[in-house]
């Protein structure tokens, strides 16, 4: 095979397994960045995995007041799901939750209409219901059709439909780490760095995970024993003793060219840290997803 260091740190020639889902970009408002910003916090909640409910979902970035529909400060939220009917759910139950008890909060679609393929209406959803009949559909802020719910605090504004694209996710790239100090200072240069990318989303993930499990039948996904430090005596084992500490960054985007450029990024930050000992990838057979991202020819 053939070799590549990128900073002096070897990357592994082999590619990462993507898989498609459909994605929707959520704008959350407030009166100021510190309401919008715990409205989308609590929004994107327990977002972090695909492998369990609800939906993915990730924080994305703060999007200043001139660049708003109502003039106020937001946060961008990316979810995805790999059905539409999930995700649906999913995204009423989540801005339920998290958006409307939060004060003066505000909710808009942020998927540049030319790339829809799909659409959520809240039409009849908790959302909706949520006004108990008090709700009226109003057209405003540039034309958006809104719900105008009315709220202890004056009136919650969401918009009613949003728009659905079928995204890549599962970028992925494994910092191996000569401690576990070198291996999260690496990870973090490499979440800023993948994270200034427009339109990425970006995650470390201590808890890497496989398809299925090697000692249970009941499991969808369970830890990479292949690349735990504290198993390198295992005959499985991607690692050798040299290696304590691993993280795996995982890149999303609504196109294929951006998750590529967010994973190169990503691993020319992570590679000019010390302590860093190689990058690696992972892959299941086509189980996880279809895609193939070579990590070689994102430098190519």
């Amino acid at each position: 095979m053939a070799s590549l260091d990128i900073n002096g740190v070897a990357i592994q020639d082999d590619y990462s397994e993507t898989f498609s889902a459909q994605l929707c970009r959520v704008l959350i408002t407030s009166i100021n960045e510190k309401w919008a910003l715990e409205a989308a916090t609590e929004t994107k909640g327990i977002g972090r995995s695909a492998t369990a409910p609800p939906c993915e979902a990730t924080l994305e970035r703060l999007i200043p007041a001139n660049e708003t529909p109502d003039g106020r400060p937001g946060y961008v939220i990316q979810m995805m799901d790999r059905k539409l009917e999930t995700l649906a759910k999913c995204l009423a139950l989540r801005i339920r939750k998290g958006t409307v008890p939060n004060p003066q909060t505000s909710v808009f679609d942020w998927l540049p209409e030319q790339f829809a393929e799909d659409h959520i209406d809240l039409e009849g959803s908790v959302i909706q219901r949520f006004g108990d009949g008090f709700e009226n559909e109003v057209e405003m802020f540039d034309n958006r059709l809104m719900y105008t719910v009315p709220r202890m605090d004056g009136t919650f504004h969401v918009q009613r439909k949003y728009a659905v694209t079928e995204a890549v996710t599962g970028g992925m790239f494994l910092i191996l780490g000569d401690s576990v100090e070198s291996a999260l200072a690496s990870a973090e240069k490499s979440l800023d760095a993948a994270a200034a990318i427009p339109e990425v989303i970006v995650k470390c993930a201590s808890s890497g995970s496989k398809v299925g499990a090697a000692n249970y039948t009941d499991m969808v996904a369970t830890t990479n024993h292949t690349y735990c430090p504290t198993l390198t005596d295992h005959p499985d084992s991607q690692i050798d003793s040299s290696v304590k500490c691993i993280y795996e960054i995982i890149v999303s985007a609504p196109r294929e060219d951006s998750v590529r450029a967010g994973m190169k990024a990503g691993i020319e930050a992570a590679t000019s840290c010390d302590g860093v000992l190689a990058i690696h990838t992972a892959n299941y057979g086509g189980k996880l997803g279809k895609g193939k991202i070579q990590l070689h020819s994102l430098f190519s």
